[in-house]
């Protein structure tokens, strides 16, 4: 009872966060009873709404955790990955999105690989980018349910394992009745509060340390003057490599790449991309500094994910009104990436997974979806229990992974009309070959695994793409005429 009346912000908030999610839940169960509904919200919304979701899907306890405590050990050179995560989000808007939701929609795709078997003729592709995806979710769920499970087990006080069930109900129930449409509504109000949590968790943090100048002070220690340094706590290369692969993520991750689908137009783009870039920036470079401020609050601190829930569970950095506002904030960071990140894996095992062995009908196709979606939180949840690493290093792996996989068959795909099937099977085999092996060898200590698999990956697909015929399709040759020929987003418009 004492709990509940020191932190009645949190309870009212909670409540009302809770409340939102059931109402949210029920209107995406009365508008998705098709998959067109369920997987992409009929392709009926505008640029704000995408714009904010597309921020809110990436910014997750990866980004207010993992990404934020990381630069307790990584120091300065951390701020590379920032930047990196915005130039990114600009460059997904501009070379992905107005290609991707011209094509998308002109060959009524409703999932990555449901694009990537239609444009490359090859229905192989699509069970072997459908397993890829669903792997990869499970890693970065993996991730989320650790900070979720360590915010709450510092702030609540109570149990890891509670924590990570508790998680697991919430998001899986509102994620598995509403779809797309409840995802993406949920996800604008998710969006302010993680860009006003992630504000007000730089301005307190600095101001306990002693202002944003204090900083400086870590030069004269012997303890933190290397964080400083090029090669702070690892060589650079390894460190713009972890850069490299978090933030490829935001040009062919399919979480992030599905809100591309449910534009109603290419008009939304030019409003969306904005919204996209400002939250983006708001938010990475408010947090990633996070880190190196905590040098000057905590001591010995071994696991940096426990950086930012010490914090906040830190009267003398935070108010309790304020900290309970924090932990609601970052609770919807964790949401906003875990459902989207659900509605995918589920989306991709019952279309593209199950889809390619039989044929799937539209309401048993919603059906599977929400089985998946249970199925793939239920494995992560359990896995969570006992991670493999931390959240920076199972999210990144996850990252790799789609760039190996998709920066040759999504960008290239969507830019150059040569390659087929069999360029695009071998580029995704050859990619995922390189990674393992890099890492095997122990490589990765001197040079990030994401380099040689990438350069692995696109040399074998664009190699077997000029050595072969590119897709006979008419129906693709006409949309590579048609986008080109009408002209970037006002061709789209026109689709």
């Amino acid at each position: 009872m004492g709990w509940l009346v020191q932190h009645w912000v949190a309870v009212v908030l909670f409540a009302g966060y809770t409340t939102l999610l059931i109402f949210h839940a029920r209107t995406g169960l009365n508008a998705s009873d098709t998959m067109g509904e369920y997987f992409v919200g009929g392709r009926r919304f505008g640029g704000a709404v995408i714009g904010i979701s597309f921020f809110a899907t990436f910014a997750s306890t990866n980004s207010y955790i993992g990404h934020a405590g990381k630069g307790y050990t990584y120091g300065a050179p951390w701020l590379v990955f920032a930047a990196l995560i915005v130039l990114a989000t600009w460059l997904s808007w501009r070379l992905v999105g107005p290609r991707l939701r011209y094509f998308t929609s002109a060959l009524e795709s409703v999932t990555v690989p449901d694009f990537l078997a239609v444009r490359f003729a090859s229905p192989s592709l699509r069970a072997l980018t459908g397993l890829v995806v669903a792997f990869s979710s499970l890693l970065y769920l993996i991730a989320i349910f650790k900070g979720a499970g360590n915010l709450f087990q510092v702030f609540l006080g109570i149990p890891y394992t509670s924590a990570v069930g508790v998680t697991l109900v919430i998001v899986m129930a509102y994620t598995s009745v509403g779809g797309f449409h409840s995802v993406v509504r949920t996800d604008v109000v998710q969006g302010i509060l993680m860009v006003v949590g992630s504000v007000l968790i730089f301005g307190f943090v600095t101001h306990a340390a002693g202002g944003i100048a204090s900083v400086t002070t870590l030069f004269d220690r012997p303890d933190t003057e290397h964080l400083f340094s090029l090669n702070a706590e690892l060589p650079f290369a390894v460190l713009f490599g972890i850069a490299m692969a978090g933030s490829l993520k935001l040009l062919v991750d399919p979480r992030q790449l599905s809100r591309y689908y449910g534009l109603k137009d290419a008009s939304g783009l030019r409003a969306g991309i904005w919204i996209a870039v400002v939250g983006i920036l708001l938010i990475q470079f408010s947090l990633f500094p996070v880190g190196l401020y905590a040098r000057m609050l905590l001591e010995g601190v071994s696991d940096t994910d426990l950086v930012v829930p010490m914090l906040v569970n830190d009267v003398n950095v935070f108010p309790t009104f304020v900290a309970d506002f924090l932990v609601v904030a970052i609770t919807a960071a964790a949401m906003s990436s875990m459902d989207s990140v659900l509605l995918v894996a589920g989306s991709v095992l019952s279309r593209d997974v199950v889809g390619s062995f039989r044929k799937v009908a539209e309401s048993e196709g919603v059906r599977w979806s929400r089985w998946g979606i249970v199925g793939v939180a239920l494995a992560a949840a359990l896995i969570a229990l006992n991670p493999p690493g931390d959240i920076v290093e199972i999210t990144i792996f996850s990252g790799s992974l789609y760039a190996v996989c998709f920066v040759p068959t999504v960008i290239l795909g969507l830019h150059w009309d040569r390659g087929d099937g069999v360029s695009a099977v071998t580029s995704i085999l050859v990619g995922i070959t390189a990674l393992g092996v890099w890492l095997a060898l122990g490589f990765d200590s001197f040079i990030h695994e994401v380099f040689p698999a990438l350069f692995a990956s696109i040399g074998s697909y664009v190699v077997m793409a000029l050595s072969r015929p590119p897709v006979s399709d008419p129906k693709i040759r006409e949309i590579f005429a048609g986008y080109l020929s009408d002209g970037s987003s006002d061709g789209a418009a026109t689709s």
